[in-house]
């Protein structure tokens, strides 16, 4: 029974996961273990975060992204997810995650919004564009979001649309809560890809 569930939790991993085995779930359970576990396992050789190339990567159907658009940026976030139970369900998800780049650099932050800022101070705001695509049913849905207020220079500067795709975790507790207002911050990753409008 443990082998197999061990088996299950390794298919769902990203690669960069797997080859770091027990090392990384574990810190996933506060923002400043994550960055300080981040750290240490960069300065080992971990790279492959964030996709190295700007291409758009494969997704359903329902989620694409047109033609007249190419990607800019592709971030690798690590965060939670933030539900609150008010006595019927846990409501809607709040992000609360950092985005790393290619070279393992932290270059944005990822929150209620849901919005990203990046280091620079460049700010995007996101509206989720239905349908979602469910991929694993153990972890939130892969989406498209439309840019809906791009702000400042920089990395998010004249976006216009966001995938959030490879999705691991951040999925709502199955069972009820305890009492009105209980908080559960639940660990999630995901790549998630930046947009902006091309002539070409």
């Amino acid at each position: 029974m443990t082998t197999e569930t061990n088996k299950m939790k390794t298919t769902n991993e990203p690669p960069a996961f797997r080859r770091l085995g027990p090392v990384v779930m574990p810190v996933l359970s506060g923002r400043k273990a994550i960055i300080g576990a981040l750290a240490f396992l960069l300065t080992g050789g971990l790279t492959a975060l964030a996709g190295t190339d700007n291409r758009a990567p494969e997704v359903p159907e329902e989620i694409a992204v047109g033609p007249t658009n190419r990607v800019h940026f592709h971030g690798f976030a690590i965060g939670v997810q933030i539900y609150t139970w008010d006595g019927v369900s846990w409501g809607r998800a709040v992000p609360e995650a950092t985005l790393f780049d290619a070279e393992g650099n932290i270059v944005a932050i990822h929150f209620a919004g849901p919005t990203w800022q990046s280091n620079s101070g460049s700010k995007v705001v996101g509206a989720v564009v239905q349908p979602t695509v469910t991929v694993d049913t153990n972890s939130i849905p892969w989406v498209r979001l439309a840019a809906v207020s791009p702000e400042g220079p920089g990395i998010f500067a004249e976006t216009t649309f966001i995938q959030r795709v490879n999705t691991v975790g951040g999925k709502a507790p199955s069972a009820n809560g305890a009492f009105v207002g209980q908080v559960a911050r639940v660990p999630y990753n995901a790549d998630y890809f930046f947009y902006r409008a091309t002539n070409n």
